[in-house]
């Protein structure tokens, strides 16, 4: 009996052992599992995760930003292609503020203004003021410039007076290697202790005082003010080409193109950003190594245009010149060589400074108008229509008409007149050159009138009207030939077309029209681009043929149409010593709504120099001049303008003097 008991008793306890062993092995089994899932996990699972997080620890990851490609107009210089950068960059330095260390924000705000702004109000001012006759006026412009006074200042204090602010950015507000030293001369200058400029030099991003003799002291620094600086567009020719180029702007972090090529071309301007991977050592100092990735930056490319400098800056001057003198609102110049569409200078007004955009009135002015802005072109739109006759073989130089000087045409009431009517009335029996010579818009409607009116209008597209000429400056006007366009063309409309009216186009459509005449009828695509440099490769643009417009022998005849209206009819002031010139007047009433303007007119001319063998074809357009025909106003300038390229490219001379 007890050993039974014993027995039993024993039995218990080895299972008990036995159990708690198998609990042991489990619990360690699911440990082990555990781990090696943990490990598992952790190496194979989630290995991407932790490198990356290890990685984020250890390494520095920077991005390496590129240097903006150069524009560049070029030149002739002893039969040697020249370039000059007209769109390039620069190390600025970027103003900010630190209000909380601004002991005085109002003096401050007058000192800034003090040194940016009253120069130039100043400069201003004795401009009106020496154009005023009236000493009241001169009165009202110190009651405007003591409140642009007080305006400039409240908005340096906006900036200023901020308690305990400690950074405003100024607007980005940007400034040059000696205009920092100045602005820190004047800043830092006290009535007993001056300080120039010429003392201090800028070095390693901080102004150095060199006559210091403390060199704690060395450093300038002014209260409150700061800079960093930062490489940033800059455009040495300033307002040259400004409407061709546009401008980088820095609102929102990289800078990027806005208007003209900046815009257009921004991406290949741009390049391509690199990257940097390094080591992260003591107190996140960078540790570059063997092992760690770096793609260098791509450089945006270099643009080589055909613009010529010097003709663009002759062209610009002579229009500000005829802009000014004739009161006119605005107006253009553009030239092209007719063999290849490439533009030689294109300049407009009014026009702006890309190195400080900010500061125009109203932003339309970035606009270019000789892309942008369409207009109906008036008498120039002549030499189509008698082209088309022409080419179409109904009629030739010779052909005439009875012209009345008006005429009646079906569901219109009121008649077309010529623009000589009311004092020379009719012309009488009147042939096709004298249409030309004297403009006529009756003789204008007497040639369109020969040709089918779908035929009509077909060579009107051909040459380009109501489309855009894909000229790569982006924002271009197509036109407006919509009048043309109906199922059926009312005869008014038709009428009105044939010399210009009724129907639009910008300056460019215009001008390359001519460009087929003077091309012996083929039309080319106009380009400003003449060269991209790519990773030091250049490749060259190559012209390129749009279509046939006009046959050759019509081209030919057409020109010597032209060549009469500058020898005998109304563009007599074109005429340059030594060559034969071609060309065409339009005065064209300014469309407004509902009609046209009795007091406004845009005044073109378009010229071929010289007609056997074309150099270059330029169109010069005013806007509203205060004289009455383009003979007067976009005629003189066109001259001027063609007189200098002809000198320019030493063309030769092939006729003797009269």
């Amino acid at each position: 009996m007890w050993r039974n008991v014993n027995n039993s008793s024993r039995s218990l306890k080895t299972n008990i052992s036995s159990g708690r062993w198998r609990l042991v092995v489990a619990i360690v089994f699911l440990l082990a599992g555990s781990l090696i899932y943990k490990l598992f996990s952790l190496q194979i699972q989630k290995s991407d995760l932790y490198v990356a997080m290890a990685s984020n620890q250890q390494q520095s990851s920077s991005k390496l930003a590129p240097g903006r490609g150069n524009i560049y107009f070029t030149g002739d210089v002893g039969g040697k292609e020249t370039l000059y950068p007209v769109a390039t960059n620069k190390e600025y330095a970027i103003l900010y503020a630190v209000p909380k260390d601004i002991k005085s924000p109002q003096d401050l705000a007058e000192k800034f203004y003090q040194f940016f702004d009253e120069p130039q109000l100043k400069k201003n001012s004795k401009i009106i003021i020496a154009s005023s006759s009236n000493p009241i006026d001169n009165g009202s412009q110190s009651i405007i410039a003591s409140t642009t006074r007080d305006n400039l200042i409240a908005v340096y204090l906006k900036h200023f007076d901020k308690p305990g602010a400690v950074y405003d950015s100024l607007d980005n507000k940007k400034i040059d290697d000696q205009g920092i030293l100045k602005l820190y001369a004047f800043l830092a200058s006290s009535t007993s202790t001056p300080i120039l400029a010429s003392d201090l030099e800028l070095k390693n991003g901080l102004v150095i005082n060199k006559n210091a003799t403390n060199s704690a002291s060395t450093t300038l620094n002014i209260s409150g003010i700061g800079f960093h600086l930062e490489e940033r567009r800059y455009y040495p020719e300033n307002n040259l080409g400004a409407h061709l180029i546009g401008f980088v702007g820095y609102g929102n972090g990289d800078g990027q193109g806005k208007y003209g090529l900046e815009e257009f071309f921004n991406s290949e301007l741009f390049g391509k950003y690199g990257s940097l991977q390094s080591d992260k050592g003591a107190k996140n100092s960078v540790i570059i190594t063997d092992n760690r990735q770096f793609v260098p930056p791509v450089n945006g490319d270099d643009f080589i245009l055909t613009i010529d400098r010097n003709i663009e800056s002759v062209a610009c001057l002579k229009l500000k010149e005829s802009v000014k003198k004739l009161q006119a609102t605005g107006g253009s110049v553009i030239v092209v060589n007719p063999k290849t569409g490439a533009i030689l200078a294109m300049c407009s007004l009014p026009d702006f400074d890309p190195n400080n955009y900010q500061d125009v009135k109203n932003i339309s002015v970035y606009n270019n108008p000789a892309l942008l802005y369409q207009y109906e072109p008036g008498s120039v739109f002549k030499t189509m229509t008698m082209s088309i006759a022409l080419d179409q073989g109904k009629v030739t130089p010779l052909t005439t008409y009875k012209d009345n000087g008006d005429i009646m045409i079906n569901g219109w009431s009121k008649p077309i007149r010529n623009a000589d009517y009311f004092t020379f009335g009719g012309h009488g029996i009147t042939d096709m050159n004298t249409v030309l010579e004297y403009s006529l818009n009756t003789g204008a409607i007497f040639a369109m009138r020969q040709v089918e009116p779908a035929i009509f209008i077909n060579y009107v597209k051909n040459y380009g009207f109501g489309e855009k000429t894909g000229v790569e400056l982006g924002a271009e006007s197509s036109g407006d030939i919509n009048n043309l366009l109906q199922k059926k063309v009312p005869d008014i409309d038709l009428a009105t077309a044939s010399f210009g009216q009724g129907i639009a186009a910008n300056p460019l459509q215009m001008l390359m029209a001519y460009q087929a005449v003077a091309n012996s009828g083929v039309l080319m695509k106009p380009y400003v681009v003449k060269a991209i440099i790519h990773e030091g490769q250049r490749e060259n643009t190559i012209p390129k043929e749009v279509r046939r417009v006009i046959s050759a022998k019509t081209a030919a005849t057409i020109s010597g149409m032209l060549v009469n209206v500058v020898e005998l009819g109304h563009a007599k002031k074109a005429y340059i010593d030594g060559y034969y010139i071609g060309g065409k007047t339009g005065t064209a009433q300014v469309a407004n709504r509902g009609g046209y303007s009795t007091s406004e007119y845009f005044h073109t001319f378009v010229g071929i120099a010289p007609i056997d063998n074309p150099a270059f074809v330029m169109l010069t357009k005013l806007d509203s001049p205060k004289v009455a025909w383009a003979e007067g106003s976009a005629l003189p300038l066109w001259t001027e303008v063609a007189d200098f390229i002809l000198n320019y490219y030493q063309v030769p001379k092939t006729r003797t003097k009269q």
